[in-house]
């Protein structure tokens, strides 16, 4: 049996739970952390304070930006993180067998007490090469920190940010429903999937366990199946149904509902458009509003959309309306999306006008079938009347790209500085402790992100700062801030006295990604041909960086 670690960590004057998928340990790491964290102890080099950066090199999905997400879910591993007996033991019988004894002796005594943790604010707009974590601490266990740090941060930022985009794309007032769990990468890809998306500007999930873990809103109507299991309305045993404020009762709800048919069929304005509907569907309908007669949204799309699901499902809602109730809508899950979806708003408004129903012509409009960003703008340049989008498998899945690529690199060590060089420049690290600044312009929007040794002074509001590509040297920029930004706050400050910052609850985090999203400028976030945002150094980090790497890097000889 495994032995489970108390969790329940103080911090900020409150509790930190363990992870949320108990599978998250230490465990959770790559085996070359641990024959490292061996070295350095055999060496006595395991307390050495060094400092690394978590950062990624390139915005996923051909766009210029990524929203950062995982923050908390590393916060709470930092938080419990402890090795159990079981998992020394395991350790032990995974290295080779010449290690000390006294290497799983310090394992066992092993915490992130020692170990600070500066972030950028969960749900930010964050771009390549900018530290979205830096981790400073004994260099061992700062390296068994490396893998699950990166696995908890770049799927939940690539579909985080995945979900801003089909946010962008189909506007602020569709509603978005994730609807991925059955698509999803197992359980964890689903749930994390489900979380990351709600933070990226989803309003709801199907996925009922996301639901209760973190407070998503929950959608969800019936499938294909529940349609076509039915054979006749002689299915329906009990048929009466209360109206909506209880003041009356209709003891045969399947005959309103065949009336309310009858007339849609030959009411002047729809006589001749359909003929004879599909029973068994009509049966369906009515027996589900029998259930849920509050929330009616039907799927219509089991038979024929406009010659039976769609006169269906207005007289099962024109029945529930004569009880007080207001159906929800429909969902269409195949067939031309843009054109059923007119279709569909036609039919609605003509019910409302013949009938005199007030609102009706408004019902709610759902498409589903295989969405994804490139779907959506489609349906937005050829015209539609969708309310609400349900998007599963490319989103979910992040079928467009298929990992963000975060990298964990060590920038210094007992207050050296480090660099990692090769001769692709964009995998050359940019040394040192560093701080990030944000610095905005006099529209309010962001122009640059700025880093700058730890011991420079800050930009200034109004005082003109030299901004420089880091490598590329003709690439540079004087600006003048409105608004400066520091980046980075403490999240974990070990046993440190440093003031931390709170995490905030996961609506909370929504809301600020969704009004920082929109505080960006529009050129950034188009989807072709986006405007690559700027991200520079200072002039004097820039020269320290081409110092270090000329200093570090090899001289050839000709021969």
């Amino acid at each position: 049996m495994v032995e489970k670690v108390k969790a329940n960590c103080n911090y900020s004057g409150r509790v930190v739970e363990g992870p949320t998928n108990p599978i998250v340990t230490p465990l959770l790491t790559d085996l070359y952390q641990f024959t490292m964290a061996y070295a350095y102890w055999k060496a006595n080099k395991h307390q050495e304070r060094a400092v690394f950066d978590l950062y990624f090199r390139k915005n996923p999905f051909g766009g210029e930006y990524t929203v950062f997400a995982g923050l908390e879910e590393c916060i709470r591993l930092i938080a419990n993180f402890k090795f159990t007996e079981d998992d020394i033991s395991f350790i032990r019988e995974s290295l080779p067998g010449s290690c000390e004894d006294g290497f799983f002796d310090y394992l066992r005594g092993l915490d992130c007490s020692e170990v600070e943790v500066y972030a950028i604010a969960e749900g930010s707009a964050v771009f390549p090469k900018v530290p979205l974590l830096r981790i400073e601490g004994p260099i061992a266990v700062a390296q068994l920190l490396e893998t699950p740090l990166v696995n908890l941060i770049n799927f939940a930022s690539l579909v985080a940010t995945n979900a801003a985009r089909h946010r962008f794309v189909a506007g602020k007032s569709k509603s978005l429903l994730e609807f991925g769990l059955r698509r999803a990468q197992g359980p964890d890809g689903g749930l994390s999937a489900s979380k990351y998306c709600y933070l990226g500007g989803f309003d709801a999930t199907s996925n009922v366990a996301a639901g209760r873990l973190f407070g998503i809103p929950l959608r969800g109507t019936h499938s294909h199946a529940f349609v076509s299991s039915y054979m006749s309305p002689d299915e329906i045993i009990d048929k009466s149904l209360q109206s909506a404020d209880g003041s009356s009762s209709c003891e045969d709800f399947v005959s309103s509902v065949q009336t309310w048919i009858n007339k849609i069929q030959w009411s002047n304005s729809l006589r001749g458009s359909f003929g004879e509907t599909n029973h068994s569907e009509l049966a369906a309908f009515t027996s589900y509003a029998l259930a849920f007669p509050r929330s009616f949204l039907a799927l219509v799309d089991t038979y024929d959309v406009m010659r039976s699901g769609i006169p269906n499902f207005c007289a099962v809602a024109l029945a529930l309306n004569d009880l007080g109730y207001k159906a929800v809508g429909i969902r269409l899950d195949s067939g031309d999306l843009a054109y059923l979806s007119c279709e569909s708003r036609k039919f609605f408004s003509t019910i409302e006008k013949e009938f005199g129903v007030p609102g009706f012509g408004k019902m709610g409009i759902t498409a589903s079938n295989d969405l994804n960003e490139e779907t959506l703008d489609a349906l937005n340049k050829q015209g539609h009347e969708v309310d609400s989008y349900g998007i599963g498998t490319y989103l979910v899945t992040c079928y467009a790209q298929a990992a963000l690529g975060c990298v964990f690199k060590l920038v210094e060590i007992n207050n050296q500085p480090r660099i990692k060089l090769s001769e692709d420049v964009s995998k050359v690290s940019i040394p040192c402790k560093k701080r990030s600044y944000r610095l905005y312009g006099r529209e309010g929007y962001p122009l640059v992100d700025i880093m700058t040794g730890e011991n420079e002074p800050s930009p200034k509001v109004g005082e003109r700062i030299l901004c420089r590509h880091p490598f590329n040297e003709s690439k540079r920029a004087y600006v003048v801030p409105q608004q400066v930004e520091e980046l980075l706050k403490c999240y974990w400050p070990g046993s440190s006295d440093k003031p931390r910052e709170d995490l905030p609850p996961l609506k909370d985090i929504r809301d600020s990604c969704i009004k920082q999203l929109e505080r960006m400028r529009p050129d950034h976030m188009r989807r072709l041909n986006p405007t690559p945002y700027k991200v520079s150094v200072s002039a004097k980090l820039y020269d320290f960086i081409h110092f270090l790497w000329l200093n570090e890097a090899p001289v050839g000889e000709l021969q």
